[in-house]
């Protein structure tokens, strides 16, 4: 399955936020979307998730064009984990974890067996099966944010983008997390794309870069050939020091 975007415009009403943003992103690769606040990293995800309108410009999806799409086609197609963790209070976390299933249930609203195991493996996997029957406005923060990841999984889509879906989870879980989207994107042959703040996290599980400033590229390619002091003082307008850490297996990050 492959992601090719190929976007010239979007944005909102009369004003346009992004520009010139091109990249391709095959099944089993994760693509780690960075930049500082206020670069479009989530207007970009809502464009591709056709939350936004798309100006000028084409997205696909394995020869798809998604402006073509309707809703329960482009349901199919891909899934988002949005930064926002919140869920009406009173719904249940299976009542939750089931919406994902929306784009597949007949139309008498009836889940079938594959429906019930998918909805489990999804909460297996995210580890909030414990959580089955409890209300969400019980949940902390982190814990709400993987019932969304678990509603997203459900969803059973060839690509999922996730904007920053790390914010609100402890350390153990953000790795834990970021493991998880690793083993989607490479044993179950997913196309992943997250957009993170913290540039270690995207050194460790990306497999490419997309670095945005205004709006638009900065930089786009693969991980160690972007995230080094030049190009990171460029975008964030800080300098630098980047190395490889003592198994020389990871790229590390700090302030100068």
């Amino acid at each position: 399955m492959l992601l090719r975007v190929n976007l010239q415009k979007a944005g909102y009403a009369n004003k346009v936020v992004l520009r010139d943003i091109r990249f391709e992103l095959p099944a089993g690769r994760i693509l780690a979307l960075i930049g500082p606040n206020g670069s479009g990293k989530t207007t970009l995800i809502r464009a591709l998730s056709g939350v936004l309108p798309v100006v000028e410009g084409e997205l696909h999806i394995n020869g798809t064009d998604l402006a073509s799409a309707n809703q329960q086609e482009r349901a199919r197609l891909l899934a988002v984990v949005p930064q926002s963790t919140y869920i009406p209070p009173t719904f249940t976390v299976d009542e939750v974890v089931m919406m994902g299933r929306t784009p597949y249930i007949n139309w008498l609203g009836s889940t079938s067996q594959k429906d019930k195991e998918v909805i489990g493996r999804a909460m297996a996997l995210t580890d909030v099966t414990r959580f089955k029957g409890r209300l969400c406005g019980e949940l902390s923060a982190g814990e709400r944010q993987r019932v969304i990841l678990a509603r997203a999984l459900a969803q059973d889509t060839p690509v999922l983008l996730m904007d920053e879906p790390t914010s609100h989870l402890d350390l153990r879980y953000q790795i834990e997390f970021l493991e998880l989207s690793v083993s989607l994107a490479y044993e179950q042959n997913k196309t992943v794309l997250i957009a993170l703040h913290d540039l270690n996290l995207a050194a460790r599980f990306g497999d490419e870069v997309l670095a945005m400033k205004d709006g638009t590229t900065a930089a786009l390619g693969k991980t160690e050939d972007i995230l080094e002091p030049a190009t990171i003082e460029r975008i964030y307008g800080l300098p630098v020091d980047v190395f490889k850490s003592p198994d020389k297996r990871r790229t590390v990050v700090i302030p100068s």
